[in-house]
């Protein structure tokens, strides 16, 4: 998905692995809350273990499940189950626009605050997107731009890394993942959301440290 952002150019990506994973969890849970498809599920069931996690570590132990549910799963029914989750006739039982979560409602306050910081960035929502740029894909995009564009890993683009994470997704991605993880809707989702959760947190406790 490149829903807000242009992908970024090769020699923009940095050296340091870490940072090569990170950017690509980023867009994998992009691509998955946006636009599933049986290429991905191929790819996330015949992938190996994540980065260089202990196989009892958290986020190990929620990759290999979301690997296997990939693996069990038809795209066919990944589709409708994203379909019932978060389209829907009328509202989605899931929301995955940040707003919603932060105001109650949608095109809220947090969204032109959302605006303003991606402008100051140089960034903009394409003009062939319809959804809003607090769509938790796009802010994954966003994350994504900016892990791969610090190409030389200095502070201020850390800061600038946190202080995004901090105020457009930090805040609202543990009721989003609370929501899926209820639903009776969600199957393959509800491992989608564990990944999430696990992820953001340690994205949450390595950006506390800096």
């Amino acid at each position: 998905m490149s829903a807000v952002i242009a992908p970024v150019r090769e020699e923009h990506i940095p050296a340091v692995q870490e940072d090569l994973a990170r950017a690509d969890l980023y867009a994998l849970i992009a691509r998955l809350l946006y636009s599933p498809d049986r290429q991905l599920l191929r790819a996330i069931a015949a992938a190996g273990e994540i980065g260089a996690e202990t196989a009892d570590a958290p986020l190990a132990r929620a990759w290999r499940a979301l690997a296997a549910a990939a693996e069990a799963c038809d795209a066919e029914t990944v589709n409708e189950e994203y379909e019932n989750l978060f389209i829907g006739v009328g509202r989605p039982e899931v929301m995955l626009f940040g707003s919603y979560y932060l105001a109650g409602f949608m095109m809220e306050k947090p969204l032109a605050l959302l605006r303003d910081d991606l402008a100051q960035m140089g960034l903009a929502r394409s003009e062939s997107v319809r959804e809003p740029e607090d769509h938790l894909a796009a802010l994954c995009d966003v994350m994504r731009h900016l892990i791969l564009a610090d190409e030389n890993r200095d502070t201020a683009g850390l800061e600038q890394q946190k202080r995004f994470f901090t105020r457009h997704i930090q805040t609202w991605y543990q009721p989003f993942c609370d929501a899926v993880l209820e639903s009776k809707s969600a199957n393959f989702y509800k491992h989608v959301a564990r990944l999430i959760r696990v992820f953001f947190r340690i994205e949450t406790e390595s950006f506390e440290m800096l």
